[in-house]
């Protein structure tokens, strides 16, 4: 490999150069294959050598300038009419590379390295380079600059693109995930402030307005193939962009393509422009997952952009006006269907579970969901007309992901909104499956506070059935025969597995205190709340009052419960440390409750049902 000296003079590196592209020149207009590849090798590496020591030091002015002078010979060089195309072809697949890697040097390497790329573009095959571009994208050198290395390729693709002249959907088609997915680990991986970033974006919006000048210029079945590409393309791009709120310029100009992608607002929100869009790209109506890897994008990325366009329209006005989404309407006729509604709960999910989004934009998301949640939603509920079960499965996912925020975020404005928004989309679903999305979600639950906060819930909603009930009991003067009267789908037996769940888990024995003292704590009250219930009604709906589950609750939750806390207690008893404190603090609500189980229990028992 080629050294390079800082205090080396710009004639020598310049004649060094000189001798290397001679030596190249010859090897391959001579036919001489592995001495041409011997002089490629020395000519990447000289150059590397002369990027990486500019790069390595930012301060050395010397560096920077030799690193121009070296740049601009080699895009001289190409630019020589006398120049064998042959020689072009051959240099053609590496040195794209290198010449990018100088464009994090200065704004002056930036430009002429683009002019080197632009040059093979013009005097190579556009379909060749294609090729050669995605190639050194899709494999970027991490020793260096990679928001500035990738610049100059982005705006390569622009030329290629409007360079192509036949299967330019095909050509676009595979170049568009390449840049996706490069964009995307860079985005994340970069300081959001960047100047380079934002050179980057530029570059990349500047790629949009070339796919919508080729896609103009097509006839018709082609064309709506492409601007559903190009819809694609800038969603995603959107959806990278929205991880930082310093770059809402370039957001606005994108979202200036979507109503020439044909998206609108609703179908962004409920996930039904998905099949539009990809209908289109890939041909036919989208029905399994298989197709999207078809296009080297996946599914959930999709989903996360079309929901993430919304929010960022709702978050701006001017992006709302620019993308012509409409957002007003959109949100009214959410609260008004509550089909839609369900898939919008859906598509949220995906903002709600990503690692990448800062908390500012769950927070959007958040609002936007109290948003269209609100009024008397509940008003709309029938059982036996809308049917949750098609989307249970993306509603739970979504509840999940709300739980997570309620967990682990610092704010306390965003907690209080998120457990908000979880009340409303649980009152949203039909009563028939609201008590096996709360069940599900309380299994699948490694908090105990989160276990205690949906615990409670549940007991929440069976106060409520109980005081409906009632209510329609003394309305109808007592009509046995009336079907809500009967309703206790909350009032089930299924309730007791739910308790026996956090006081007797899995692994056997008693839960694992003082870490689950929460959830037990919720169980505990969840229990004597059904008991007692049931006993002042002289009902048995959940079978807590059977001879066998009050046996069953007496000795194997509440009496091992009573030997570990009253253990925990004596070893903690002469200790006066913060942790012994702490768990005493904690045992003691645990304590009341539980005894005033065991009592409730032993009384029942003398007369089980």
């Amino acid at each position: 490999m080629a050294e390079f000296n800082g205090s080396s003079s710009a004639n020598a590196l310049l004649l060094k150069l000189h001798q290397i592209l001679t030596s190249c020149s010859k090897s391959i207009s001579g036919g001489d294959f592995s001495q041409s590849q011997t002089s490629e090798s020395e000519l990447v590496n000289f150059l590397d050598s002369v990027s990486d020591a500019a790069l390595s030091e930012p301060e050395n002015e010397d560096a920077k300038a030799n690193a121009f002078k070296i740049l601009s010979e080699i895009y001289q060089f190409l630019c020589s009419p006398s120049l064998d195309h042959e020689i072009i072809d051959a240099l053609s697949f590496e040195l794209p590379k290198s010449a990018s890697k100088f464009a994090g040097i200065s704004p002056q390497c930036l430009e002429v390295a683009d002019n080197v790329i632009r040059q093979f573009i013009q005097t190579s095959s556009p379909r060749d380079m294609l090729s050669v571009i995605c190639e050194a994208l899709d494999s970027p050198n991490k020793t260096i600059k990679a928001a500035a290395y990738i610049s100059p390729l982005i705006s390569g693709l622009s030329y290629v693109f409007l360079s192509i002249q036949r299967r330019l959907f095909e050509q676009i088609k595979v170049a568009v995930p390449v840049v996706v997915k490069v964009v995307k680990v860079i985005s994340l991986e970069t300081d959001s402030q960047d100047t380079e970033l934002e050179t980057l974006f530029d570059r990349v919006v500047v790629n949009a307005h070339a796919i919508q000048t080729v896609c103009s210029n097509m006839e018709n079945g082609e064309k709506e193939k492409l601007r559903a590409l190009l819809g694609l393309y800038v969603l995603q791009i959107l959806a990278l962009i929205s991880v930082s709120s310093n770059h809402l310029s370039f957001a606005l100009q994108l979202a200036s393509f979507l109503p020439y992608c044909g998206t609108s607002c609703l179908g962004l929100v409920t996930g039904s422009s998905i099949d539009t869009l990809s209908g289109f790209v890939i041909g036919g109506k989208l029905h399994c997952y298989v197709n999207l890897k078809m296009l080297s994008v996946p599914l959930t990325c999709l989903d996360f952009c079309f929901i993430d366009a919304v929010i960022l329209a709702q978050k701006y006005d001017e992006f709302d006006r620019a993308a012509k989404l409409d957002l007003s309407a959109v949100k009214t006729e959410l609260q008004n269907n509550q089909t839609k509604r369900w898939q919008a709960i859906g598509m949220l999910k995906h903002i709600f579970s990503s690692f990448d989004l800062p908390w500012e934009f769950k927070s959007d998301a958040v609002d936007f969901l109290l948003y269209i949640t609100s009024g008397d939603i509940s008003n709309e509920l029938d059982d036996e007309h809308n049917d949750c079960s098609r989307y249970m499965t993306s509603i739970f996912s979504a509840l999940q992901a709300v739980t997570m925020i309620i967990i682990y975020t610092s704010d306390v404005a965003l907690r209080k909104n998120t457990f908000e928004a979880l009340k409303r989309v649980l009152g949203d679903i039909p009563d028939s499956q609201r008590y096996d999305i709360l069940k599900a979600l309380i299994k699948n639950s490694d908090s105990s506070s989160m276990v205690a906060i949906l615990l409670d819930l549940v007991r929440g909603e069976m106060h409520r059935e109980r005081t409906l009930r009632m209510s329609i009991c003394k309305d109808e003067a007592l009509d046995v025969d009336n079907k809500s009267i009967q309703k206790t789908l909350f009032w089930c037996t299924s309730i007791l597995e739910l308790v026996e769940s956090v006081l007797r888990p899995v692994s056997g024995g008693p839960p694992i205190l003082p870490d689950n003292s929460d959830a037990v704590l919720s169980a505990l009250n969840l229990y004597r709340y059904v008991l007692m219930t049931e006993s002042a009604g002289e009902t048995n709906y959940t079978g807590v009052r059977s001879k066998n589950n009050l046996k069953k609750a007496h000795n194997e939750w509440l009496l091992p419960l009573r030997v570990l806390v009253s253990s925990m207690e004596a070893a903690n008893k002469n200790d006066h440390g913060q942790l012994a404190v702490d768990t005493v603090c904690a045992l003691n609500p645990v304590e009341l409750v539980l005894y005033r189980c065991l009592e409730l229990v032993e009384e029942n028992l003398k007369h089980p049902v």
